[in-house]
């Protein structure tokens, strides 16, 4: 069922330029569900696994805990802004009828350093995973390959995306299955097992602050709660489903990634890795030898593909929102094609942007991203204080809780984490939000004039 929006600006104009027309409702609970875990990646855990392992001391897991205690706190507040604002544009939207036209801006240009960032990620892993396993192939070649095939699916359509994703989470269910098994079994009959390892460290990186930073980069795993409010628009009873599937998607992504970190340090307790961004793979051959490490990394390549589609899905309709209120330009963001009722120009935009996955590191990329989201998830948490309580005039012990205290406790979280990036991503960050705040101040013509802003009323 299509529901029609007022595509009229605040000036009272139409956009211009061809920004008519709207996204497809096909979407109900378990394939929103499906998405974000998908977005997430349950074997995301091992995109950054060598990194984190060398970072924290070996205490991933316990990273993982603190990264999904702020996140509960984060996605509470994204189902709160969902059931309220049930639009495509996540964080950019929430904070923009919060806050105004301006900061919504900064808001939607954090993320949207995510969500270029993040199918580049997935890209570079392809690259990286298969080359190893085919040395004779250069990494470009995958990653060009996968580029070419992840645009043209998005193109195609959402349904074909959420078709693909369901393939993609069986075979990595069953990879952390047998993971699962194959490592305890190699574990068992040693008796040198240290079960409080993963939490107390192998002592290489002491104290709560490497912690910390080793969380704040966790955080582009849970990147897929998030994606999930991206789809509102194309979602059955938005106001239900949307907020249900944020919540469901990141307690049990984060779970997964609990157990899966523990398992793995218990199976391979070092910090020493062959190749520190495909540290898994040490991982894979002390639990299964050749055969798991094989296994792997085709269930893992297939995870990454998935995410490629879903982030590659989710960023060209955060470019639509912007397009079609004008932030970007209308005639040729604002635009849906007529036969795929997809954003086509703004998914090829996507695609050659991901080029730089050719170009650049893993460690840069998983930083920036989790920079993009850490200001993202912080807006959103501060929208629900000011939607709810200084604009809505919510009052009483239960809303100061819900609207107040729970939200504010999410800031801090994400606060934290956000300032234990590392020195160079934070001076990236500041770059590019630098970027976004002269390319306002452009189309604004230096803030003499309002930011183009658009009414959604359903």
């Amino acid at each position: 069922m299509s529901h029609s929006h007022d595509t009229t600006t605040h000036g009272g104009e139409r956009p211009r330029g061809g920004g008519e027309g709207q996204l497809r409702r096909a979407l109900g609970v378990p394939s929103l569900v499906f998405f974000g875990l998908v977005y997430m990646v349950p074997l995301t855990v091992f995109t950054t696994y060598g990194i984190v392992t060398q970072v924290s001391g070996g205490r991933v897991p316990l990273a993982y805990v603190i990264t999904l205690l702020a996140m509960v706190f984060t996605a509470r507040s994204y189902a709160k802004m969902a059931h309220e604002l049930p639009f495509a544009g996540s964080a950019y939207t929430y904070t923009q009828k919060s806050f105004g036209a301006g900061i919504g801006f900064v808001a939607g240009w954090a993320l949207l350093l995510d969500y270029l960032f993040l199918p580049m990620i997935n890209y570079l892993v392809i690259g990286i995973y298969l080359s190893a396993a085919f040395p004779m192939i250069p990494a470009w070649v995958f990653v060009l390959t996968a580029i070419a095939l992840v645009t043209f699916l998005n193109v195609i359509g959402i349904v074909s995306v959420a078709r693909a994703n369901i393939v993609i989470i069986a075979a990595q269910a069953i990879f952390i299955i047998t993971f699962a098994c194959l490592g305890i079994a190699s574990m068992s009959g040693t008796g040198t097992v240290d079960l409080a390892a993963p939490f107390t460290g192998d002592g290489s990186a002491p104290g709560f602050g490497n912690v910390m930073a080793g969380a704040a980069i966790l955080c582009l795993s849970f990147l897929g709660f998030d994606a999930v409010s991206t789809l509102s628009e194309e979602a059955k009873d938005a106001k239900r489903t949307v907020p249900r599937a944020i919540v469901i998607a990141t307690v049990t992504g984060g779970l997964i990634y609990i157990v899966l970190s523990f398992l793995a340090q218990l199976v391979y307790p070092s910090n020493d890795f062959a190749d520190v961004d495909s540290g898994a793979l040490d991982v894979m051959a002390a639990a299964g030898g050749e055969f798991l490490t094989i296994f792997f990394t085709a269930a893992y390549v297939a995870g990454a593909c998935g995410s490629a589609l879903t982030s590659q899905a989710s960023v060209s309709r955060i470019l639509f929102a912007m397009g079609r209120d004008g932030v970007l330009p209308t005639r040729f963001f604002g635009r849906l094609s007529p036969r795929f009722h997809t954003p086509i120009l703004a998914t090829l935009s996507v695609g050659v942007v991901s080029l730089l996955a050719i170009a650049v590191d893993l460690s840069f990329i998983s930083e920036m991203v989790s920079f993009g989201a850490l200001i993202a998830f912080s807006a959103v948490n501060l929208s629900v204080i000011k939607h709810f309580v200084i604009d809505g005039k919510r009052r009483g012990a239960r809303a100061v809780l819900s609207f107040i205290v729970l939200p504010g406790i999410g800031f801090c979280l994400t606060l934290w984490l956000w300032t234990s990036l590392s020195p160079r991503t934070l001076l990236f960050g500041a770059i590019w939000l630098a970027l976004g705040i002269g390319y306002l101040a452009v189309v604004t013509r230096g803030f003499r004039r309002p930011t183009p802003m658009l009414d959604l009323a359903e």
